[in-house]
């Protein structure tokens, strides 16, 4: 192949990359790929991506049913994600019928898995995501964090605590802010148990971060334990709008409604 037809490709990619990620035009982006005679996995991989950012994920599957190369492994991942966003009927119809085709050797793979898991537990097909994180050789702690997040997105709270506690891997952020959640939502003497130990062992460099405070806080607050989210909230160093709102609606749950006025104001 001509190093310049190479380096043309390379240099009309970035373009797209940079049309679509920085000056959000989609439809020069989309006249730009149309315009490459011998398109690749990876620039397809590069539009799919873009335009779901760019909130267009209906497009992304209008580009795959013109696709004439197979897809692979980071495709089907981007096209899951896209399938995802949009879950409608089209969507699953397609989502499903990638999954079905997979090859074989990408059913180990927990980029292109962990996608389809929680495409599928955006669809609400539980069964089939636990069938695929069943069949995952080798988990991650992301893999673990899209079948909890899914059971708490479906409201089957108690398997996603059921699942928390068979990881024996480090935590991500997400992990902690899905399981508060799930703990906030069932506020059971289990979910307390679990919440508050969680709380106590969560390492320094996370309370400051908003979101996982935030989820704490509100836990705390379903929990009726006030006193302890206001010392989360009191040593959040940069508090947003999000955390206000979740100390205000807690002392609204808990009927301390001159505390909710006085922080509101």
């Amino acid at each position: 192949m001509p190093s310049n037809f190479l380096s043309n490709t390379v240099k009309i990619q970035a373009i797209i990359n940079k049309t679509l990620m920085e000056c959000k035009d989609i439809d020069n982006a989309m006249h730009l790929f149309s315009s490459i005679t011998n398109k690749s996995n990876y620039m397809y991989t590069v539009m799919f991506k873009g335009l779901i950012t760019n909130n267009a994920a209906e497009k992304v599957l209008n580009l795959f049913d013109e696709m004439k190369i197979e897809p692979d492994q980071f495709n089907l991942s981007t096209l899951f994600n896209a399938c995802a966003v949009l879950n409608n009927n089209r969507a699953m119809k397609t989502g499903k019928k990638l999954l079905d085709e997979m090859p074989e050797n990408y059913r180990n793979n927990n980029i292109t898995s962990t996608s389809a898991i929680d495409m599928l537990m955006k669809f609400g097909d539980v069964e089939s995501a636990e069938r695929i994180f069943q069949s995952i050789k080798a988990k991650d702690i992301i893999t673990y964090g899209a079948m909890v997040k899914g059971y708490v997105g479906n409201e089957m709270f108690e398997k996603a605590l059921d699942l928390f506690e068979q990881i024996h891997l480090s935590l991500t952020n997400v992990i902690y802010a899905i399981v508060f959640n799930a703990c906030a939502k069932l506020c059971n003497d289990r979910a307390m148990k679990i919440g508050e130990k969680l709380l106590a062992k969560m390492p320094e460099n996370y309370r400051n971060d908003n979101i996982i405070s935030t989820s704490a806080i509100d836990m705390l607050m379903k929990f009726g334990d006030v006193e302890s989210a206001e010392r989360i909230f009191g040593s959040i160093k940069t508090k947003n709008i999000i955390t206000y709102g979740a100390m205000v609606k807690g002392y609204v749950g808990n009927e301390m409604f001159e505390k909710a006025l006085d922080l509101f104001e």
